[in-house]
Protein backbone atom coordinates (compact mmCIF):
# COMPACT_ATOMS: atom_id res chain seq x y z
CA UNK A 1 0.00 0.00 0.00
CA UNK A 2 2.86 2.37 0.85
CA UNK A 3 4.48 1.61 -2.52
CA UNK A 4 1.26 2.49 -4.37
CA UNK A 5 0.98 5.74 -2.44
CA UNK A 6 4.59 6.64 -3.20
CA UNK A 7 4.05 5.87 -6.89
CA UNK A 8 0.96 8.10 -6.95
CA UNK A 9 2.74 10.92 -5.12
CA UNK A 10 5.66 10.82 -7.57
CA UNK A 11 3.28 10.78 -10.53
CA UNK A 12 1.27 13.71 -9.14
CA UNK A 13 4.44 15.67 -8.33
CA UNK A 14 5.77 15.26 -11.85
CA UNK A 15 2.50 15.79 -13.77
CA UNK A 16 2.37 19.62 -14.05
CA UNK A 17 6.06 19.84 -14.91
CA UNK A 18 5.72 17.19 -17.60
CA UNK A 19 2.74 18.96 -19.15
CA UNK A 20 4.62 22.26 -19.23
CA UNK A 21 7.74 20.56 -20.56
CA UNK A 22 5.86 18.88 -23.40
CA UNK A 23 4.26 22.19 -24.35
CA UNK A 24 7.65 23.94 -24.40
CA UNK A 25 9.06 21.09 -26.50
CA UNK A 26 6.21 21.42 -28.98
CA UNK A 27 6.70 25.18 -29.24
CA UNK A 28 10.45 24.74 -29.80
CA UNK A 29 9.80 22.05 -32.38
CA UNK A 30 7.45 24.24 -34.40
CA UNK A 31 8.45 27.86 -33.83
CA UNK A 32 12.21 27.86 -33.26
CA UNK A 33 14.03 27.70 -36.62
CA UNK A 34 15.83 24.42 -37.13
CA UNK A 35 18.84 26.20 -38.64
CA UNK A 36 19.27 28.23 -35.43
CA UNK A 37 19.19 25.10 -33.27
CA UNK A 38 21.62 23.32 -35.57
CA UNK A 39 24.03 26.27 -35.60
CA UNK A 40 23.77 26.87 -31.85
CA UNK A 41 23.57 23.32 -30.47
CA UNK A 42 24.71 21.17 -33.37
CA UNK A 43 28.49 21.45 -33.11
CA UNK A 44 30.92 19.94 -30.64
CA UNK A 45 31.79 23.22 -28.98
CA UNK A 46 28.08 23.89 -28.40
CA UNK A 47 28.11 21.80 -25.20
CA UNK A 48 29.19 24.95 -23.36
CA UNK A 49 26.34 26.93 -24.90
CA UNK A 50 23.84 24.21 -24.01
CA UNK A 51 25.12 24.13 -20.43
CA UNK A 52 24.68 27.88 -19.99
CA UNK A 53 21.29 27.90 -21.73
CA UNK A 54 19.98 25.10 -19.50
CA UNK A 55 21.41 26.30 -16.17
CA UNK A 56 18.96 29.17 -15.42
CA UNK A 57 15.83 27.41 -16.74
CA UNK A 58 13.38 26.48 -13.94
CA UNK A 59 12.74 22.99 -15.35
CA UNK A 60 12.83 19.95 -13.05
CA UNK A 61 14.16 16.47 -13.81
CA UNK A 62 10.82 15.54 -15.28
CA UNK A 63 9.93 18.53 -17.44
CA UNK A 64 13.42 18.69 -18.94
CA UNK A 65 12.92 15.30 -20.63
CA UNK A 66 10.42 16.39 -23.31
CA UNK A 67 12.21 19.72 -23.82
CA UNK A 68 15.53 17.95 -24.43
CA UNK A 69 13.85 15.49 -26.79
CA UNK A 70 12.32 18.43 -28.63
CA UNK A 71 15.62 20.22 -29.23
CA UNK A 72 17.27 16.92 -30.16
CA UNK A 73 14.68 16.27 -32.84
CA UNK A 74 15.02 19.83 -34.04
CA UNK A 75 18.70 19.36 -34.87
CA UNK A 76 20.70 19.51 -31.61
CA UNK A 77 23.66 17.14 -31.37
CA UNK A 78 23.83 14.27 -28.88
CA UNK A 79 26.57 16.14 -27.00
CA UNK A 80 24.50 19.33 -26.69
CA UNK A 81 21.43 17.36 -25.65
CA UNK A 82 23.42 15.56 -22.94
CA UNK A 83 24.86 18.86 -21.71
CA UNK A 84 21.38 20.40 -21.59
CA UNK A 85 20.01 17.33 -19.77
CA UNK A 86 22.61 17.75 -17.03
CA UNK A 87 22.67 21.50 -16.38
CA UNK A 88 18.92 22.13 -16.57
CA UNK A 89 17.63 19.85 -13.77
CA UNK A 90 20.70 20.26 -11.54
CA UNK A 91 20.20 23.99 -11.10
CA UNK A 92 17.88 26.86 -12.02
CA UNK A 93 16.86 30.30 -10.81
CA UNK A 94 14.34 28.74 -8.44
CA UNK A 95 16.76 26.23 -6.88
CA UNK A 96 19.53 28.85 -6.56
CA UNK A 97 17.14 31.02 -4.57
CA UNK A 98 16.11 28.27 -2.19
CA UNK A 99 19.77 27.20 -1.84
CA UNK A 100 20.68 30.68 -0.63
CA UNK A 101 17.71 30.73 1.74
CA UNK A 102 18.45 27.33 3.30
CA UNK A 103 22.24 26.95 2.96
CA UNK A 104 23.81 30.36 2.56
CA UNK A 105 25.88 32.13 -0.12
CA UNK A 106 28.71 29.59 -0.47
CA UNK A 107 26.41 26.74 -1.51
CA UNK A 108 24.36 29.13 -3.64
CA UNK A 109 27.48 29.92 -5.68
CA UNK A 110 28.92 26.40 -5.66
CA UNK A 111 25.76 24.71 -6.95
CA UNK A 112 25.35 26.36 -10.39
CA UNK A 113 29.11 26.32 -11.01
CA UNK A 114 29.26 22.59 -10.29
CA UNK A 115 26.15 21.98 -12.43
CA UNK A 116 27.62 23.79 -15.45
CA UNK A 117 30.93 21.96 -14.95
CA UNK A 118 29.11 18.60 -14.88
CA UNK A 119 27.17 19.49 -18.02
CA UNK A 120 30.27 20.50 -19.96
CA UNK A 121 32.07 17.30 -18.89
CA UNK A 122 29.11 15.11 -19.89
CA UNK A 123 28.62 16.84 -23.25
CA UNK A 124 32.33 16.80 -24.07
CA UNK A 125 32.67 13.09 -23.29
CA UNK A 126 29.62 12.26 -25.41
CA UNK A 127 31.12 14.31 -28.25
CA UNK A 128 34.46 12.49 -27.98
CA UNK A 129 33.36 8.93 -27.29
CA UNK A 130 29.71 8.76 -28.38
CA UNK A 131 28.39 6.95 -31.44
CA UNK A 132 27.75 8.57 -34.82
CA UNK A 133 25.35 11.47 -34.45
CA UNK A 134 22.24 11.26 -36.63
CA UNK A 135 19.52 13.52 -35.24
CA UNK A 136 15.98 12.90 -36.34
CA UNK A 137 14.68 15.10 -39.10
CA UNK A 138 11.79 17.45 -38.50
CA UNK A 139 9.00 17.86 -41.00
CA UNK A 140 7.24 21.19 -40.63
CA UNK A 141 5.22 21.50 -43.81
CA UNK A 142 4.21 19.70 -46.94
CA UNK A 143 6.68 19.92 -49.84
CA UNK A 144 5.93 22.72 -52.29
CA UNK A 145 4.42 21.37 -55.49
CA UNK A 146 6.23 22.36 -58.65
CA UNK A 147 4.53 23.32 -61.85
CA UNK A 148 5.94 24.03 -65.32
CA UNK A 149 3.27 26.67 -65.89
CA UNK A 150 3.33 28.58 -62.65
CA UNK A 151 5.94 30.03 -60.38
CA UNK A 152 6.62 28.21 -57.14
CA UNK A 153 4.41 29.66 -54.45
CA UNK A 154 5.04 28.92 -50.77
CA UNK A 155 2.00 29.01 -48.59
CA UNK A 156 2.91 30.48 -45.19
CA UNK A 157 1.84 28.39 -42.24
CA UNK A 158 -0.65 30.26 -40.10
CA UNK A 159 0.23 30.89 -36.45
CA UNK A 160 -2.87 29.00 -35.31
CA UNK A 161 -1.78 25.98 -37.34
CA UNK A 162 1.69 26.13 -35.76
CA UNK A 163 0.19 26.29 -32.28
CA UNK A 164 -2.01 23.30 -33.08
CA UNK A 165 0.98 21.42 -34.46
CA UNK A 166 2.96 22.21 -31.29
CA UNK A 167 0.22 20.64 -29.15
CA UNK A 168 -0.02 17.62 -31.47
CA UNK A 169 3.73 17.06 -31.33
CA UNK A 170 4.19 17.69 -27.58
CA UNK A 171 1.16 15.78 -26.31
CA UNK A 172 1.13 13.24 -29.14
CA UNK A 173 4.27 11.86 -30.74
CA UNK A 174 6.65 13.07 -28.02
CA UNK A 175 4.54 11.65 -25.19
CA UNK A 176 4.18 8.31 -26.99
CA UNK A 177 7.94 8.07 -27.37
CA UNK A 178 8.86 8.42 -23.70
CA UNK A 179 5.76 7.68 -21.58
CA UNK A 180 6.53 3.97 -21.03
CA UNK A 181 10.09 4.72 -19.94
CA UNK A 182 8.81 7.48 -17.68
CA UNK A 183 6.37 5.12 -15.96
CA UNK A 184 9.12 2.51 -15.54
CA UNK A 185 11.33 5.19 -13.98
CA UNK A 186 8.58 6.31 -11.58
CA UNK A 187 8.03 2.66 -10.63
CA UNK A 188 11.67 2.13 -9.62
CA UNK A 189 11.82 5.52 -7.90
CA UNK A 190 8.82 4.46 -5.80
CA UNK A 191 10.65 1.22 -4.95
CA UNK A 192 13.65 3.21 -3.68
CA UNK A 193 11.43 5.63 -1.74
CA UNK A 194 9.54 2.76 -0.13
CA UNK A 195 12.30 0.32 0.77
CA UNK A 196 15.50 2.38 1.33
CA UNK A 197 15.68 3.49 5.01
CA UNK A 198 15.54 7.24 5.54
CA UNK A 199 18.72 7.29 7.65
CA UNK A 200 20.74 5.18 5.21
CA UNK A 201 22.67 8.10 3.72
CA UNK A 202 23.54 9.62 7.09
CA UNK A 203 25.45 6.51 8.20
CA UNK A 204 28.36 7.47 5.93
CA UNK A 205 29.16 11.13 6.44
CA UNK A 206 32.74 11.65 5.31
CA UNK A 207 35.02 11.26 2.29
CA UNK A 208 34.81 9.62 -1.13
CA UNK A 209 33.05 6.52 0.18
CA UNK A 210 30.23 8.65 1.61
CA UNK A 211 29.83 10.40 -1.73
CA UNK A 212 29.76 7.13 -3.67
CA UNK A 213 27.09 5.77 -1.33
CA UNK A 214 25.05 8.92 -1.91
CA UNK A 215 25.51 8.50 -5.67
CA UNK A 216 24.33 4.88 -5.46
CA UNK A 217 21.14 5.89 -3.68
CA UNK A 218 20.40 9.16 -5.46
CA UNK A 219 20.78 7.86 -9.04
CA UNK A 220 17.42 6.03 -9.17
CA UNK A 221 15.56 8.66 -7.11
CA UNK A 222 13.08 11.06 -8.66
CA UNK A 223 13.73 14.46 -7.12
CA UNK A 224 13.88 17.95 -8.59
CA UNK A 225 16.57 20.50 -7.79
CA UNK A 226 14.29 22.57 -5.58
CA UNK A 227 12.97 19.58 -3.63
CA UNK A 228 16.49 18.20 -3.14
CA UNK A 229 17.59 21.33 -1.26
CA UNK A 230 15.65 20.87 2.01
CA UNK A 231 16.53 17.16 1.91
CA UNK A 232 20.20 18.11 1.59
CA UNK A 233 19.78 20.41 4.59
CA UNK A 234 18.42 17.48 6.58
CA UNK A 235 21.39 15.35 5.55
CA UNK A 236 23.81 18.12 6.56
CA UNK A 237 22.14 18.41 9.95
CA UNK A 238 22.56 14.63 10.29
CA UNK A 239 26.33 14.85 9.82
CA UNK A 240 27.33 14.61 6.15
CA UNK A 241 29.81 17.11 4.68
CA UNK A 242 28.89 20.05 2.40
CA UNK A 243 30.63 18.25 -0.47
CA UNK A 244 28.51 15.13 0.04
CA UNK A 245 25.37 17.31 0.12
CA UNK A 246 26.45 18.89 -3.17
CA UNK A 247 26.89 15.44 -4.70
CA UNK A 248 23.32 14.60 -3.65
CA UNK A 249 21.95 17.82 -5.19
CA UNK A 250 23.79 17.16 -8.47
CA UNK A 251 23.21 13.44 -9.01
CA UNK A 252 19.64 13.22 -7.72
CA UNK A 253 17.97 15.61 -10.21
CA UNK A 254 20.13 14.60 -13.21
CA UNK A 255 20.12 10.80 -12.93
CA UNK A 256 16.67 9.55 -12.00
CA UNK A 257 15.68 6.35 -13.79
CA UNK A 258 13.04 8.07 -15.91
CA UNK A 259 15.71 10.34 -17.40
CA UNK A 260 18.19 7.49 -17.84
CA UNK A 261 15.68 5.33 -19.70
CA UNK A 262 14.87 8.18 -22.08
CA UNK A 263 18.58 8.84 -22.68
CA UNK A 264 19.09 5.18 -23.53
CA UNK A 265 16.16 5.25 -25.94
CA UNK A 266 16.90 8.65 -27.49
CA UNK A 267 20.70 8.92 -27.52
CA UNK A 268 21.87 5.29 -27.23
CA UNK A 269 23.38 2.80 -24.77
CA UNK A 270 26.92 4.09 -25.16
CA UNK A 271 25.81 7.65 -24.47
CA UNK A 272 23.93 6.48 -21.37
CA UNK A 273 27.09 4.91 -19.92
CA UNK A 274 29.14 8.01 -20.77
CA UNK A 275 26.44 10.25 -19.26
CA UNK A 276 26.47 8.33 -15.97
CA UNK A 277 30.26 8.20 -15.71
CA UNK A 278 30.55 11.92 -16.46
CA UNK A 279 27.99 12.93 -13.83
CA UNK A 280 29.41 10.67 -11.11
CA UNK A 281 33.03 11.73 -11.72
CA UNK A 282 32.25 15.44 -12.01
CA UNK A 283 29.88 15.44 -9.00
CA UNK A 284 32.34 13.62 -6.72
CA UNK A 285 35.19 15.85 -7.92
CA UNK A 286 33.10 18.95 -7.19
CA UNK A 287 32.16 17.57 -3.78
CA UNK A 288 35.76 16.83 -2.83
CA UNK A 289 36.87 20.28 -3.99
CA UNK A 290 34.10 21.96 -2.01
CA UNK A 291 35.04 20.06 1.17
CA UNK A 292 38.67 21.06 0.65
CA UNK A 293 37.72 24.74 0.26
CA UNK A 294 35.51 24.62 3.35
CA UNK A 295 38.40 23.23 5.36
CA UNK A 296 41.00 25.56 3.83
CA UNK A 297 39.07 28.80 4.37
CA UNK A 298 37.21 27.66 7.48
CA UNK A 299 33.84 28.44 5.96
CA UNK A 300 30.72 27.69 7.97
CA UNK A 301 27.36 26.51 6.72
CA UNK A 302 24.36 28.76 7.28
CA UNK A 303 21.62 26.21 7.52
CA UNK A 304 17.91 26.88 7.86
CA UNK A 305 15.08 24.40 8.09
CA UNK A 306 12.73 24.31 5.15
CA UNK A 307 10.21 22.06 3.47
CA UNK A 308 9.33 21.64 -0.17
CA UNK A 309 5.93 23.06 -1.04
CA UNK A 310 2.86 20.92 -0.74
CA UNK A 311 2.35 19.15 -4.08
CA UNK A 312 -1.03 17.64 -3.39
CA UNK A 313 -3.06 20.72 -4.24
CA UNK A 314 -5.70 21.06 -6.92
CA UNK A 315 -3.26 22.10 -9.66
CA UNK A 316 -1.11 19.01 -9.17
CA UNK A 317 -4.06 16.63 -8.93
CA UNK A 318 -5.77 18.13 -11.97
CA UNK A 319 -2.51 17.91 -13.93
CA UNK A 320 -2.14 14.27 -12.92
CA UNK A 321 -5.64 13.50 -14.20
CA UNK A 322 -4.89 15.22 -17.52
CA UNK A 323 -1.54 13.45 -17.88
CA UNK A 324 -3.05 10.07 -17.03
CA UNK A 325 -5.78 10.65 -19.60
CA UNK A 326 -3.24 11.57 -22.27
CA UNK A 327 -1.15 8.48 -21.50
CA UNK A 328 -4.18 6.19 -21.69
CA UNK A 329 -5.21 7.81 -24.98
CA UNK A 330 -1.72 7.38 -26.47
CA UNK A 331 -1.50 3.78 -25.22
CA UNK A 332 -4.71 3.08 -27.11
CA UNK A 333 -3.16 4.55 -30.25
CA UNK A 334 -0.01 2.50 -29.85
CA UNK A 335 -1.50 -0.87 -28.97
CA UNK A 336 -4.80 -0.67 -30.83
CA UNK A 337 -3.09 0.63 -33.97
CA UNK A 338 -5.22 3.73 -34.17
CA UNK A 339 -3.75 6.14 -36.65
CA UNK A 340 -2.30 9.24 -34.97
Amino acid sequence: MEFIMNFMVLFIESAPFLLVGMLIAGVIHQLVPKKWIESTLGKRNSVVTAAFIGAPLPLCSCSVIPVAMGIRRSGASKASTASFLVSTPETGVDSVGITYALMGPVMMIARPIAAIFSAIVAGSLVAMFGSVDQPEERVTAEPVKKSCCHKKVEQPIKLLDKVKAAFVFGYGKLLRDFMVWFLIGIFFAAVVTTFVPENFLTQYGQGVFAMLVIVLISVPMYICATASTPLAVGLLLSGITPGAALVFMLTGPATNIATLMVIKNELGKRELVIYLIAIVVSAVSSGLLLDYLFELFQWEMQLAHGDHSDMMGFLYQASAVVLAGLIVFQLQKRYLNIKA
